[in-house]
């Protein structure tokens, strides 16, 4: 029998090697290749008719179009977007869950310091689908043109003027809180439990005032139903280009923007989280999703994940040192 050398027998054991190691990583490269081989799940912590529902609608009806698979929204509104994204977060890290946040996401982790999640470790972030500012709006029955105006009212009548949210810590609450704190005059919070019905009593003049991002005031603004006081932003929206910033009213320094973004669990293979940053990137470059998105106020952004990662912690920081100078509190905070 002839022996092998221990050249030969070196050489064997380190083809063994490889060839195991090779066998090994087929079942996660075979996922990673067919990904996706089903319908994706969307989860919308919100309830439907409001911003983060309809951007993550017309967002996702292009990314399914790209990636060949059906985008099933599901709305899970209810505690200012917390319940639904705790949804997601126990989801199986496997891209078939996937949320669309707004900034709430953030302002929460601010806010709450018993949220049933970790706003950052507990998440895959996908990318930054658009930045949306906060338009202050009134009933036309209410006596003001702008958000001087309101100021002026507000100071005449402390704690008469109610304002609509879609919850408490959302982006319409700290913005009205925000001003209010810059000796804007008070108000009283009517929290509900997302934009659509919000808007409903907004319009109805149930309420007279109400704080969200643009996209869900857009149509009622343009249709004569509400009338548009300031935007949060730094600089005025293309959308409306005549409503000036509160900034500039004032205010100066006073800036509130609303950063709406895809989410996964945490631990999502990294192919799949660069398969489906592709698809949104590619969805938001798209002539017809830029068009919309940037008619209703909103700002096409598609970065990548490590940006929006970058950008979560950032506002966290930010809006966590503003909460405590203002003192803005919510129930259970």
């Amino acid at each position: 029998m002839k022996h092998r050398t221990p050249r030969a027998q070196s050489a064997m054991l380190s083809m063994s090697a490889l060839s195991l190691a090779l066998v090994a990583a087929m079942p996660g490269q075979l996922l990673a290749q067919a990904y996706p081989a089903k319908p994706i799940r969307m989860i919308v912590p919100f309830p439907p008719g409001g911003n983060t529902d309809i951007i993550a609608r017309g967002v996702a009806t292009r990314m399914q179009e790209i990636l060949g698979q059906t985008f099933v929204i599901e709305n899970r509104g209810g505690a200012g977007s917390t319940i639904g994204t705790e949804v997601l977060a126990r989801a199986p890290a496997d891209g078939y869950v996937v949320g669309f946040v707004s900034s709430a996401h953030v302002f929460n982790a601010a806010i709450l310091p018993k949220l049933p999640y970790d706003s950052i470790k507990d998440f895959t972030m996908l990318g930054v689908a658009a930045d949306v500012p906060t338009m202050i709006v009134a009933h036309p029955s209410l006596p003001v043109k702008n958000v001087r105006d309101l100021v002026a009212l507000a100071r005449k009548n402390p704690g008469k003027l109610n304002y609509a949210s879609s919850g408490a810590g959302t982006v319409g609450h700290l913005a009205m809180e925000l001003l209010s704190s810059m000796n804007g005059g008070s108000y009283v919070h009517v929290p509900y439990k997302g934009s659509g019905q919000a808007i409903t009593d907004v319009v109805g003049g149930y309420v007279v005032l109400m704080a969200a991002s643009m996209p869900v005031f857009v149509s009622h603004v343009q249709a004569g139903k509400l009338r548009p006081l300031g935007v949060t932003s730094a600089k005025r929206s293309r959308a409306l280009p005549d409503v000036p910033t509160i900034a500039e009213q004032g205010f100066p320094g006073y800036e509130v923007s609303s950063g709406f973004g895809m989410l996964a669990p945490a631990n999502v293979p990294a192919m799949v989280v660069k398969t489906i940053n592709s698809a949104l990137v590619k969805a938001i470059q798209d002539p017809t999703v830029r068009d919309r998105l940037s008619s209703q106020g909103a700002e096409p952004v598609g970065s990548t994940p490590e940006q929006h990662d970058q950008l979560v912690r950032s506002e966290i920081a930010r809006w966590t040192k503003i909460v405590k100078q203002v003192g803005i509190k919510v129930d259970g905070s």
